[in-house]
This record gives structure tokens, sequence and C-alpha cells, in this order.
């Protein structure tokens, strides 16, 4: 498993470049033809991993529930955020990847409710359930650059 952590934080590491190179409009912006911002992007990658890694193993997750709800599959984004949030979205970037990362190592997830995701893929452990995660955060590294080519 240290290699799929080590492609999760190689990826999360591409993600703050881009909040680190891009100005909090630039982040905020959704352009026309897209539904969502970059900011938004990389705040639903954290709660995606968190939904299917820990929700699904049955454990508290470690972000809060309004972050869940702003996030998740299905929702666009509202509106603009702050520099303080988007802060705040940097750092759960490295420490849930880190978190989840020592979680797996101390057998922390002992169960897994099976869950079939948007490939028709049924994840039915928390060791594919890192492995697909990897998946979604590059289908969303992809939608990303999209948005920065639209800037």
């Amino acid at each position: 498993m240290d290699w799929s952590f080590d492609i999760a934080i190689k990826n999360r590491k591409l993600l703050e470049g881009f909040i680190d190179n891009h100005t909090l409009e630039e982040l905020n912006k959704v352009p026309e033809g897209f539904n969502n911002s970059i900011i938004w992007n990389i705040a639903h990658t954290i709660v995606t991993q968190q939904l299917l890694i820990y929700n699904l193993s049955g454990l508290p997750m470690l972000i809060p529930n309004d972050m869940v709800e702003t996030y998740r599959k299905g929702t666009k984004t509202e509106r603009n955020l702050s520099q303080e949030e988007v802060d705040s979205i940097k750092n759960l970037l490295f420490s849930t990847t880190e978190k989840t990362k020592e979680d797996y190592s101390s057998n922390l997830f002992k169960s897994y409710k099976a869950y079939t995701v948007s490939t028709k893929s049924k994840l039915t452990t928390v060791k594919e359930a890192i492995e697909f995660n990897n998946f979604h955060e590059g289908i969303h590294l992809g939608y990303i650059l999209a948005l920065r080519k639209s800037l």
C-alpha cells in the first residue's frame, strides 16, 4: 500500500500547486461551460476520500459534516470562498492523507460497507477504496487542468 499512498501524496502536491499558483479569484472562478471551480474540485477530492475510506468503514470522518454537504458528489460551486477557507482546504490535503496512511498502517479499518462507484466498480475493501480514490482524484486533476486553460 505504500505505493498507493505515495501516488495519493504526489497528486495532493499537484493540487496544492494550483492553490499556491493561482489567485483567490482564479481559484473561485467557474468558467463558462463548467459547473465548478478549481477550489471546489480540490475540496471535492478531500470529501470523497473521507466518504469512501472512513465513512464506508464505519469510522468518523476527519472533516466537518458541512464540508461534506458542500462538496460531495452532486453538488456544485455555490459561492466564492475566502482565503481562510482556501487555506483550510490546503491544510486538509495532507493532514487527511497522512492520517489515512497512519490509520491504515495501524489496522484501524476493520470493516467496509460495499459501495458501487460511478464507473460501476464495486468497492468491497478499504484497500480497494484507497486505490479507487487515486483514480477519482486523477479525474479531478484533469478537470482542474481544463479549468485552468479556461481562466
